[in-house]
């Protein structure tokens, strides 16, 4: 009676030890093999990179091209790119300024031409204004090309081109408000030109600062590489340890 109970105690152990292993078996496989979860594969990546998000260079360019300041913007440096925003505003209202001046001015001259030398200004280019200061009447003033042999730039006094000053007094002031007139309005013209060097210069900066954004973003990201590891081996593991390495 005793051996059987020996031997049935045996068995038991040996049972008992059997599903021990077989226990340790399957945790091991479980941890050792990968999952297939997507919370898993995540983790345990044996390669995750940070890439940065860089700014592309003819993109700001196109974008202070079109508006100064906003390639600037672009590359996150507004700060910088406000000037910019700042002058071509101002430079615009300048420009609008000059015109609107020299709209007054001009129309106060033909005004007063047609006041003071019965002038008719509708349908006339800019070179019979400069005409009409310089000669007192438009007699003279065919006389003058008749001497010349310029016959195709005299006028006919019958079809509206017809003034005579009544005084020169008169003519000098007409002709000085007309050659303010065109100072004003060529000036605008010269702001035009400063619009598109604002335009240019905004360009070139944005370019420049896109470009060392890209490089700071180099220098600041990097690679992360994660690695996992079992800690004492396939025969006894006792745990897992992650190897961080940062690249650059």
């Amino acid at each position: 009676m005793k051996t059987r109970i020996c031997v049935i105690g045996v068995i038991l152990s040996i049972s008992e030890l059997a599903l021990g292993q077989n226990s340790m078996t399957v945790l091991r496989h479980e941890i050792v093999s990968p999952r297939s979860d997507a919370a898993t594969l995540a983790i345990f990546s044996t390669e995750n990179i940070a890439s940065p998000t860089k700014k592309n260079q003819a993109l700001a360019v196109v974008y202070s091209l079109l508006l100064p300041g906003m390639g600037e913007l672009y590359a996150d440096r507004f700060d910088n790119g406000r000037y910019s925003l700042v002058a071509e505003a101002a430079l615009w209202l300048t420009y609008a300024s000059f015109q609107q001046y020299g709209t007054w001015l001009q129309g106060d001259a033909r005004s007063f031409a047609s006041a003071h030398a019965g002038a008719v200004p509708s349908g006339k280019d800019d070179q019979f204004y400069v005409n009409l200061g310089n000669f007192s009447n438009v007699y003279d003033y065919n006389d003058k090309k008749l001497r010349d042999r310029n016959i195709s730039e005299v006028y006919d006094p019958s079809q509206r081109y017809f003034w005579n000053w009544d005084s020169d007094v008169s003519r000098q002031r007409f002709r000085s408000l007309r050659i303010s007139s065109d100072k004003v309005i060529n000036n605008s013209r010269f702001v035009i030109g400063a619009i598109v060097v604002n335009h240019i210069l905004s360009a070139l900066n944005a370019a420049r600062l896109v470009r060392h954004f890209n490089k700071n973003a180099d220098e600041a990201f990097g690679t992360w590489q994660v690695e996992p590891n079992m800690i004492g081996g396939l025969g006894k593991v006792d745990g897992v340890r992650l190897t961080y390495d940062y690249k650059f």
